[in-house]
């Protein structure tokens, strides 16, 4: 089976943040003193996400992606990943980490099947990493990759850009694609930081990422992007990687989204930019069917927004992004 939405995109990729903590305090991620965190009771519990895993495998969601917050904060993830991978119908399982808490879970994250791993990684510089996550974890991270790459997981590093605090380390960054297998993706900065705007305009759009990329490597070209792609891709020759921008502020790539989130709370997102369409934690807790919440889910899917600003324009709180990344789920 394959979902369709009302602009004719296919639906199979289901993002899950599985906790909203995190042990960074990232600039463009939340405010330093933190968030105010969700009690465990208004989380997803484990038997929730499972149930709410069978029903979209069903509807034709055959990838997932774990996210938090920090999804290793979380107690159990272990034994939850390995139940969803046995789930009829999920094809794939990828998982977004910060790679402080990574490493010791590796080998069992192969055993079970992992695809990928995506690595937040702004900056290789110690002191300049301490500055933008407020917290000294690197060697941690850089380990956590070392071992990745031994275990031959599948690994693309995500570094946010950002005016002022890691313009200079981007050329450091897309060097890791040189000797290994890494695919290193530079991201538009988001307003998702529990402040709004640090900008009055994006400085750093991905057509001037790209620019200061090719100033550096100007035999760099264009690869054909897959479908569904969310990032522009390039190679540099003779580099085991590759190195791609996400132009997640421009939203240039909506028209191929094949994807959806569900927050930590269990709120349906169809959009990264509405504020929520559907509260599945609510209806699961009220007693909804397989066949009720199959249902409804449907109706979301093919009530979705064009792109990130017709989104945008029907959230309730318009023009105000006070969420944090770490409660969406990135």
């Amino acid at each position: 089976m394959v979902i369709y939405d009302n602009h004719a995109r296919p639906i199979n990729y289901l993002r899950i943040s599985v906790t909203d903590r995190c042990n960074l305090r990232c600039f463009y991620c939340m405010p330093e003193e933190g968030i105010n965190y969700l009690p465990k009771k208004e989380l997803l519990s484990y038997e929730e996400m499972e149930r709410m895993v069978k029903v979209m495998a069903k509807l034709g969601i055959s990838k997932i992606r774990i996210t938090g917050g920090e999804p290793f904060l979380r107690r159990d993830l272990m034994p939850f990943l390995r139940k969803i991978s046995q789930t009829e119908g999920i094809k794939e399982i990828h998982i977004t980490t910060n790679g402080v808490l990574t490493a010791p879970h590796i080998p069992e994250l192969k055993a079970i099947g992992i695809k990928s791993v995506n690595l937040s990684i702004d900056t290789l510089d110690r002191e300049n990493f301490k500055k933008i996550t407020r917290r000294d974890e690197l060697p941690k991270v850089l380990h956590c990759l070392d071992e990745l790459l031994k275990n031959e997981i599948a690994v693309k590093i995500n570094a946010v850009v950002m005016e002022g605090k890691n313009i200079d380390d981007l050329i450091p960054l897309a060097e890791l694609s040189k000797n290994a297998p890494i695919d290193v993706r530079f991201i538009e900065e988001m307003p998702f930081n529990g402040e709004g705007n640090h900008y009055p305009v994006l400085l750093w759009t991905h057509k001037k990422i790209v620019a200061l990329l090719m100033s550096h490597y100007p035999e760099m070209y264009k690869l054909i992007d897959a479908a569904n792609s969310t990032s522009y891709n390039y190679q540099i020759p003779n580099y085991k990687g590759t190195v791609g921008v996400i132009a997640a502020f421009t939203r240039s790539f909506c028209g191929t989204c094949n994807r959806i989130r569900v927050t930590a709370q269990g709120v349906l997102k169809t959009c990264l930019y509405d504020d929520g369409v559907l509260d599945i934690k609510k209806l699961m807790r009220q007693g909804a069917t397989d066949e009720e919440l199959t249902q409804v889910l449907l109706k979301a899917f093919r009530n979705r927004a064009k792109d990130g600003y017709e989104a945008e324009q029907m959230r309730t709180t318009q023009g105000t992004f006070m969420e944090s990344m770490s409660t969406i789920g990135g």
